[in-house]
């Protein structure tokens, strides 16, 4: 958590996202990590590169290192849609057309006693603009066919979030084939 922001919950969820209670997000990720909610928004341009983010110095946990387009946690109440076009918003500066694709439950421990255990929503869209950053969350951002990502991700293991490297391993790259090969009929 950037320092100065007001205190922030996760919803707990078991492992069928059936909401089981909330609890601040801190906690919710110390002590081996409690199973929580959250979403992943990748963005993909007309090339078919993805937009990637590299996260704020001041990011509590994986600081600096490249990630996804945005990802977050759901406001207790609200919807994974809803959630992820807000996330995309505050830390992007943009907003377009999203579909959830699929979700998958990951845990990571990241040092410091600092443990992700998710529930992760993963949604795809499509946009051909530049961001407008929020700083204060994201430092800088990028373009990057799959491809190279794979190769970049291969050499340059630690300059990425654990949970991109975990789906880039896991079902991923298949959805995002699938996706960029048939786009309308995901997105109407």
């Amino acid at each position: 958590m950037s320092t100065g922001h007001k205190e922030e919950h996760v919803v707990l969820v078991d492992v069928h996202d059936r909401r089981l209670g909330i609890e601040e997000k801190l906690s919710a990720h110390s002590n081996g990590g409690k199973l929580h909610r959250a979403v992943s928004v990748f963005v993909f341009n007309s090339q078919n590169e993805i937009m990637l983010q590299q996260r704020a110095d001041t990011k509590y946990h994986s600081p600096s290192r490249w990630s996804n387009t945005c990802c977050s946690h759901p406001l207790d109440g609200e919807m994974i849609l809803d959630a992820a076009h807000r996330r995309l918003i505050e830390e992007m500066g943009f907003d377009c057309e999203l579909v959830e694709v699929f979700t998958f439950t990951y845990k990571c421990h990241l040092g410091q006693g600092i443990t992700e255990h998710e529930l992760d929503h993963v949604l795809f869209g499509r946009y051909d603009g530049e961001p407008n950053l929020n700083t204060e969350e994201v430092r800088d951002w990028r373009w990057i066919g799959l491809n190279d990502l794979l190769a970049d991700v291969r050499t340059n293991l630690a300059s990425y979030s654990e949970w991109l490297v975990i789906l880039l391993r896991g079902r991923l790259v298949l959805e995002a084939v699938t996706f960029l090969e048939h786009p309308s009929e995901r997105l109407d």
